[in-house]
């Protein structure tokens, strides 16, 4: 239930109404839809991985025992600032929420409320951690279960089924190439986290049988949560609804919008609370799921020894403040706005995931091509990923065109700073990388 819960959130809660917004239902669907197959074969190729050999911390061990030392570094520092900026996107998130309600308060307010509650929350013990997150986990899922539902009655009850939603100017592939593109860095975002689940697998008792069978249940219901949820969302909305969303700049959440609609301003509330309470406990999750991975990078000798030390609640306080400073990104939204702002912080930290993505399926790869032969070939595997070599080819492919393409999304008239908003990731990832291949790696040894 965590797993899946832990990737509903943001993602499909407020970026699925932009991802309409800006491609249409039919781009919304495909990218979709295409980025929960790469999803699968990047979940199936972690679970070989870590039945084979289970990691004591992230899925960044597999880059650094099969790629490199210097690949599995950056790829570490990566995954840290993946969630810890990740952080600023869900508080920001939760403070345009909010917005529904107090639409003439600054949102940084919000921001600031939602960012210290969630520091304090991290600086106590975390005992109930998961008994908390399992329970929100199970609301989450259990209100877009209800949302399916009470959608696909509602459509049944609508003129020609809401398809006229899908012929609204130039639907159902709004603003073409350009918005199929652009729904990319939205959908990776929403599948963040998935990632997850193939490291966690690796130390159950039985993997043959139950790696193949939570692979296929989370994979199969993220699947139909976020496709059923975007395709009702177009039948019942249509893409320009400017309550979806403007020019840049997220605006209300697609389900506050359609329970406002179609079931009365007490269900809308209703709904935009639990939207809150979502958001708000991703981002307490985020930052507890970022600053393990700095301690545990603390641990390993990857950061200055600060970070490797915990209090005797378990609290690693240092790793916890170093990410909290990432997160405090968040308040940057008062200087271009908050919907403007969330637009730029998910694509910043979808393009992060989406390197991180990239080193697990370049990982895997190596691993059989290069490590495993040496090891007793796949007769050693407890599990084998399916669709070995194309399953990684693909995902390596299909990545890199998007992050590249990102370019396609800058237009005409870009400047530096739009470039290296865009590109800040792949930047900042060559830049560590490149750093520890020729001066930090001399000096650890």
């Amino acid at each position: 239930m965590i797993a899946i819960g832990g990737s509903i959130g943001t993602g499909i809660f407020l970026a699925s109404g932009y991802s309409i917004f800006i491609g249409g239902p039919g781009g919304a669907m495909m990218a979709y839809g295409l980025m929960a197959v790469i999803v699968y074969f990047l979940m199936t190729s972690l679970g070989e991985m870590s039945t084979y050999k289970p990691s004591s911390g992230s899925f960044c061990d597999y880059s650094t025992m099969y790629v490199g030392k210097s690949f599995g570094f950056a790829m570490s520092y990566n995954y840290w600032l993946n969630w810890a900026i990740t952080i600023a996107a869900e508080i920001s998130a939760a403070a345009l929420v909010m917005s529904y309600w107090f639409p003439h308060v600054n949102p940084v307010y919000f921001s600031l409320v939602f960012f210290v509650m969630i520091v304090i929350a991290n600086v106590f013990s975390v005992k109930v951690y998961g008994e908390i997150e399992y329970w929100l986990s199970f609301i989450k899922v259990g209100v877009i279960i209800v949302f399916i539902v009470l959608g696909i009655f509602t459509i049944y009850q609508q003129p020609q089924f809401g398809t006229q939603n899908w012929h609204v100017a130039d639907a159902p592939f709004h603003n073409s190439w350009y918005g199929f593109i652009s729904v990319f860095l939205f959908a990776g975002f929403s599948f963040q986290g998935t990632e997850l689940i193939g490291v966690a697998s690796g130390e159950t008792k039985d993997p043959e049988k139950s790696i193949p069978k939570s692979i296929k249940l989370v994979f199969w219901r993220l699947t139909l949560f976020y496709v059923l949820s975007i395709g009702i969302i177009s039948l019942l909305l249509p893409f320009n609804d400017p309550m979806l969303a403007q020019q840049d700049s997220v605006t209300t959440s697609p389900y506050t919008i359609i329970f406002a609609k179609y079931a009365g301003q007490y269900a809308a509330d209703a709904m935009n609370f639990i939207i809150l309470t979502a958001l708000i406990s991703a981002a307490n999750a985020s930052m507890y799921s970022s600053s393990r991975i700095l301690w545990y990078m603390g641990k390993d000798g990857q950061t200055p020894s600060v970070f490797k030390y915990a209090n005797k609640n378990g609290v690693p306080m240092m790793a916890l403040f170093a990410t909290a400073l990432i997160g405090s990104l968040v308040f940057l939204s008062s200087f271009i706005g908050n919907g403007t702002f969330f637009s730029y912080i998910v694509q910043i930290s979808s393009l992060c995931g989406f390197i991180a993505w990239f080193g697990i399926a370049f990982s895997h790869y190596k691993f059989r091509r290069n490590y495993l032969p040496n090891e007793g070939g796949v007769e050693v595997l407890k599990y084998r990923a399916k669709f070995y070599p194309w399953a990684q080819l693909i995902s390596m492919f299909v990545i890199g065109f998007i992050v590249l393409a990102q370019f396609i999304t800058l237009g005409e008239h870009y400047s530096i700073l739009d470039f290296v908003m865009i590109y800040s990731s792949v930047i900042l990832f060559a830049i560590i990388y490149l750093l520890h291949k020729f001066y930090l790696d001399k000096r650890m040894k």
